[in-house]
């Protein structure tokens, strides 16, 4: 069905770099290149050969225990050939509507079959080199078998119920009962409190009802028998409230997994953690299973953190945390805490209730980070296993939590922005974690069609904010009862239709292709995990949340554009051992953030807030020479929690002292931030003149320094798209003596010395021309870093020709067309260097295409190839072609091009493919290239074109889309028809190239 490990020709790797840093034109490699071009010394093996420690990684869905271990150890062998790194077992089944076919007696997760496939995954996963993560509990959130909503250690919920009175009026009866009755299997509520408060209409706003705080009044004390008696004052209305904790009920997404079933557990305590890892002890953690962790697995893993009430999150240890926190009672401040099916219901007057609620939140931030994350982190450590874990999807400071965790992640699915990953890269790197991972490539109702180009340009502007792993969501186990071809698939059908999260795997035509996809990603994962991040400005947040799209003032809309690079800190990482200040960086030996950026709550109206002890460090920092830019009227603070007496003051008068410094800015106008930084000295690593789409990740080590530039956008919503961008870059060096630039081509592990670029004291500027979404990695280090001869010849500054570059020759450049070209060089010396006529470009006229057509085969996991041959005297898209237009699978195009007699080893050619969808690799007269960029078709034919007659070959593997929209029509008949295939225009355009000299 599938080539698992397609043996590469032994082709020389010396292959042109289609992402040109070159004036105009894209940066190719001559004919007969030498070291001095492709680098094989030891820091080129580095990159041409990621560990498999930094390569992607897949999401694994099983259907819970319903899984043989041969097979088992067939899909680990299928993941490894294709040259990912690793696993992450998870069971998911949302497809599977009846789900009685899967037995949770028998094989639910947990179960005796479960651990069977767990065990044949890590064995197999030993010997070839992968690390298996383990969700900590079926599905999400996190659960436990056998445990009941009713249990101390199960999610719990705070309901209210209500019931209103006028003022003099009576209320005598039961209790109020909850407005919402409460989940399946929960048998027992217990009443918290009973309050009565004074309707205040001047604190209403849309949504909720105002009240006066000072008319609280407890009433728990006069219930007797859940029976109530009050009379309400005289003078306006009054409401009584009751409070009641009792088990959420919730069970993990898509069960039931496991039997007994599974409920999750209270994220804030000690008793619920304990839930978690005393189930692991006692019920999985068997001796081989044991040491098989030791010897593959990676971490566990808890997805984002769903927990889902009609009411307010709750634990019984709030009361205490609270006041322990804020030095005051929690029962009197819960009418304005409460919820209603995610909506506040009452609120007292506004500044008072926004204090009340951070101070609330809070609480629950560090019950989460302290009980939850911290712990669960050294239980796995005691297994040798990390913990990864997505940590948002409540009120609570993700940002904290990610300098917590082993590996923090995000999501490319619920992420609406770039900023929602700065603010895990902030905490990661503050705290001295290398990675930041992401689940990637989950697109609604994209099942099956989705692209790698698409994958590709989601991850590009993730990897620019500082994402470095990934976790291909994902790869679906061969099948399960009733289901139909190509396979059981996690996520689809979803409610009947094509479901998002692609099944890629050996089931999918661009298989074929994958070792070029899981090579880009490893590249890039490794440059980005190496040595340390480093950002321009830390934006300092009062409140941690991710997952929200809030960015940050001038610097999300208008300093990306320019170069500039931020990530997001919140309080608690100001006590971490990096916050200190070192030649006027904070944590200097880790991102070195040239500056502290200071604004409103965006998540409370912009409001110039700081914590007392936040403003006392800033200030700390500050004095230690760091620059800081306060954006507002931080002149009139106020604390974000509700103050203590003086409080507000003691706020005011040191950040008083903090604006008296000389490197101190305050600016009330957003378009000031800029101008405030320049007056501070502060500029940005990578700088370009105009705005642009351009983004950018800089990676310090001993060596080198190295940039990540994508043409990427801040999110997927966008508008206009992106568009190519060709202009010149300014890169910052920070190592000293002779730095020369690299050019690391992601796609053929290729690291290339550049030729043209100009130097001014530590900066490098050369010209980048990328695409939309494209990518490529400029590395800043010593000459014979990657191999090359340190002694090649001076660059070029300027030149008039297509491009410049370095060959086993010297300095040469390129030309499309005869001609004298022009080329300065250091020191203002110039030279004059002439081309003889190059061949006008050849549009190919007639291609043969030889199609393998994928079609159902005799049972869910087989697939049948019928082969068909096409004749185009124009290329089209398969679904234009009428042979073709249900078609999926593998196509190869063949062409042949004839060039003329006068053909020398001085000429090549780049062809250029148009328009292909999806993978694609080049062959030319039988020679298989390497990779050539997803994003950007062109490829560099160089040395490997000859006098007269020269065969093309384009494969393109397709997804499965159309042909599934016919073999299913009832999932995949509403998808839309795509156009896949080698659309073109197809050019192959000759160039000379000629020693300047």
């Amino acid at each position: 069905m599938h080539e698992a490990n397609p043996q590469r020709d032994g082709l020389s790797r010396r292959v042109v770099l289609a992402a040109g840093l070159t004036a105009g034109a894209a940066l190719a490699l001559g004919v007969g290149a030498s070291s001095a071009v492709a680098g094989t010394g030891a820091a080129a093996d580095w990159f041409a050969a990621p560990a498999r420690a930094v390569r992607p990684r897949f999401r694994w869905w099983w259907p819970d225990g319903l899984v043989d271990p041969d097979e088992i150890a067939r899909e680990i062998d299928q993941i490894a050939d294709a040259g990912f790194g690793g696993v992450e077992i998870a069971a998911v089944h949302h497809s599977i509507k009846d789900k009685s076919v899967l037995d949770t007696a028998h094989h639910g997760w947990g179960s005796r079959p479960w651990r069977d496939g767990v065990e044949a995954a890590l064995r197999r996963a030993v010997r070839r080199g992968l690390t298996v993560d383990l969700t900590l509990g079926p599905s999400w959130p996190v659960a436990v078998p056998g445990l009941t909503p009713d249990d101390d250690a199960a999610a719990k919920e705070l309901a209210h119920g209500r019931a209103v009175l006028t003022g003099g009026s009576t209320y005598q009866g039961p209790v109020p009962p909850p407005v919402h009755a409460a989940a399946a299997g929960v048998t027992h509520q217990q009443l918290l409190a009973v309050q009565a408060a004074r309707v205040e209409p001047a604190h209403s706003t849309r949504k909720e009802t105002g009240l006066d705080p000072d008319s609280v009044q407890d009433l728990t004390a006069t219930v007797t028998d859940s029976t109530l008696t009050w009379t309400a004052p005289e003078g306006g209305d009054w409401v009584l409230i009751s409070y009641w904790v009792r088990g959420s009920g919730q069970q993990p997404e898509s069960g039931p997994h496991s039997a007994p079933a599974a409920y999750a557990v209270d994220h804030f305590s000690p008793a619920g953690t304990t839930a978690v890892t005393s189930y692991w002890q006692d019920h999985l953690l068997t001796p081989s299973l044991r040491r098989l962790l030791r010897a593959a697995g990676g971490s566990f893993f808890e997805d984002s953190v769903e927990l889902e009430t009609d009411g307010l999150t709750w634990t019984p240890l709030l009361p205490e945390a609270f006041e322990k926190h804020t030095g005051r009672p929690l029962l009197p401040y819960l009418p304005a805490l409460v919820l209603d099916n995610s909506n506040q219901v009452f609120a007292f007057e506004a500044q008072f209730t926004r204090q009340l609620r951070h101070d609330f939140w809070e609480t629950v931030s560090g019950l989460f980070n302290r009980n939850h994350l911290t712990a669960l982190r050294d239980w796995a450590h005691t297994l040798g296993m990390t913990l990864r874990s997505q940590p948002y999807g409540l009120q609570t400071d993700a940002i904290a939590s990610a300098a917590i965790l082993d590996i923090p992640e995000g999501e490319s699915l619920g992420f609406k922005n770039l900023d929602d990953y700065r603010c895990l890269a902030g905490g990661r790197d503050m705290a001295g974690r290398k990675v930041l991972s992401c689940e990637a490539g989950a697109y609604n109702g994209s099942a099956y069609s989705t692209t790698w180009d698409r994958f590709l340009r989601t991850m590009g502007g993730a990897y620019a904010a500082g994402v470095n792993q990934t976790v291909v969501h994902g790869f679906s186990y061969a099948t399960a009862p009733g289901v139909n071809w190509p396979g059981f698939a996690a996520f689809s059908p979803y409610n009947g239709t094509a479901g998002y999260g692609e099944s890629w795997g050996p089931r999918q035509p661009t298989w074929r292709h994958v070792q070029d996809i899981s090579g880009y990603l490893g590249r890039v994962h490794q440059v980005l995990q190496t040595g340390t991040a480093r950002a321009d400005v830390a934006v300092f947040r009062q409140t941690g949340y991710t997952a929200t799209g809030i960015g940050a003032s001038w610097f999300t809309a208008t300093g990306v554009p320019l170069g500039w690079t931020h990530q997001f800190l919140s309080g608690p990482l100001l006590d971490l051992p990096s916050a200190t200040v070192s030649d006027r960086r904070l944590a200097p030996d880790g991102p070195a953030y040239k500056a502290l950026f200071v604004e409103g709550d965006f998540f409370y109206g912009s409001t110039p807030t700081l914590a007392v002890e936040d403003a006392r460090k800033i200030l700390a920092l500050a004095e230690a020479g760091l620059p800081v830019v306060l954006f507002g009227a931080f002149d009139q603070a106020l604390t974000p929690g509700v103050p203590d007496q003086g409080e507000t003051d003691r706020l005011r008068d040191i950040l008083a002292r903090l604006l008296t410094l000389p490197h101190v800015v305050r600016v009330t106008d957003k378009a000031a931030v800029g101008d405030a930084l320049a007056g501070l000295g502060v500029s940005a690593d990578v700088r370009h003149a105009t705005a642009s789409t351009l983004l950018n990740a800089h990676r310090v080590t001993g060596d080198a320094d190295f940039y990540y530039l994508c043409n990427g956008k801040h999110a997927e919503t966008v508008k206009p798209p992106v568009a190519a961008i060709d202009h010149d870059v300014t890169l910052r060096r920070t190592h000293g003596g002779r730095t020369v630039p690299y050019l690391l081509d992601p796609w053929t592990g290729e690291a290339v010395r550049l030729a043209h670029y100009t130097e001014d004291g530590p900066d490098i500027t050369l010209r980048v021309t990328l695409q939309p979404g494209q990518t490529t990695i400029v590395a800043l280090g010593r000459p014979g870093l990657f191999g090359d001869r340190p002694g090649t010849s001076a660059h070029a500054e300027a030149t008039d020709a297509d491009a410049v570059l370095f060959t086993d020759r010297g300095l040469t450049l390129r030309a499309r067309t005869a001609g004298t070209w022009t080329t300065r060089l250091p020191q203002g010396r110039t030279v004059t260097t002439r081309t003889p006529a190059v061949p006008a470009p050849i549009t190919p006229a007639r291609w043969e295409l030889d199609v393998e057509d994928w079609y159902p085969g005799p049972d869910a996991t087989r697939t049948e190839h019928v082969r068909r041959s096409v004749t185009l005297e124009t290329l089209r898209p398969w679904s234009q072609i009428p042979e073709l237009a249900d078609s999926a699978g593998i196509g190869r195009y063949r062409t042949t091009v004839t060039l003329p007699a006068g053909w020398t080893s001085s000429h090549g050619a780049e062809l250029e493919l148009g328009q292909v969808s999806d993978t694609f690799r080049v062959s030319v007269n039988g020679r298989r290239l390497p990779p050539a960029d997803r994003l950007h078709p062109v490829v560099d034919l160089g040395p490997f074109l000859r006098r007269g007659e020269n065969t093309l070959e384009i494969e393109v593997a397709t997804p499965l889309i159309n042909r599934l929209r016919v073999a299913q029509p009832t999932v995949f008949g509403g998808v839309a028809r795509q156009d896949h295939g080698l659309v073109g225009p197809v050019r192959l355009v000759p160039y000379v190239q000629a020693v300047v000299r």
